[in-house]
């Protein structure tokens, strides 16, 4: 999993509540189980005006223009912001998968579904939690300025906006140092892997039946 501490990002607003995980990343894509390759498809239903399904040519598919995520203005956004009830519907992981796999490191809005807000942390994904009238005052502000970035330090916990204003958010102490150490639940294991070999080795000599 990737490290998060700072980054200093492109925000794109994404101005609709309870997007669900259906919408995020569509039931059809579900079949791959790596990790990777879902960027493409993301809001797959919104981004396209054709229907998409697995081993289409993007190249040959139309884009909706009116997407947020398809205007050139927002075009290698690595923060997204959202609206209520983010990550809503299924618990599916694909979604923080694909949302990741886009180029977003980031997601900052008042509210997360609480399976899509674990999922998040455990695939090297940040959201951001703020208040509703810090997430209006941050979608007013990106609409009004092209090119609007946000500043993100983790281990400070703040989020830092162009006019120099900082805004403060909470995260739970061991979802932080996992994502600042790039630490997913195979990391956390694999740093006692020498006990867990230990262990394996002095089981099989202790009970050698178990293994014929």
């Amino acid at each position: 999993m990737r490290k998060f501490t700072q980054l200093d990002g492109l925000v794109a607003p994404l101005d609709r509540a309870n997007v669900d995980t259906d919408a995020i990343i569509p039931k059809q894509f579900l079949k791959s189980i790596k990790r990777s390759g879902f960027g493409p498809n993301l809001f797959d239903e919104w981004r396209y005006l054709d229907h998409g399904e697995p081993g289409m040519d993007h190249a040959k598919r139309t884009p909706n223009p009116n997407f947020v995520l398809n205007q050139p203005r927002y075009e290698g956004a690595a923060i997204l912001l959202t609206r209520d009830n983010f990550g809503c519907g299924s618990s599916r992981e694909h979604a923080p998968w694909a949302l990741e796999d886009f180029g977003l490191r980031a997601l900052i809005g008042v509210s997360f579904a609480d399976i899509f807000f674990n999922n998040c942390f455990k695939n090297g994904l940040l959201p951001i939690r703020l208040s509703k009238p810090e997430v209006d005052e941050l979608f007013a502000q990106t609409l009004q300025q092209p090119g609007y970035r946000l500043r993100i330090d983790l281990k400070a916990q703040t989020v830092t906006r162009p006019d120099g204003k900082v805004l403060r958010f909470e995260v739970e102490a061991f979802r932080k140092h996992c994502l600042l150490d790039g630490l997913d639940e195979i990391g956390l294991t694999l740093r006692h892997a020498d006990k867990i070999r230990e262990f394996e080795a002095r089981r099989r000599f202790e009970q050698p039946w178990l293994f014929a």
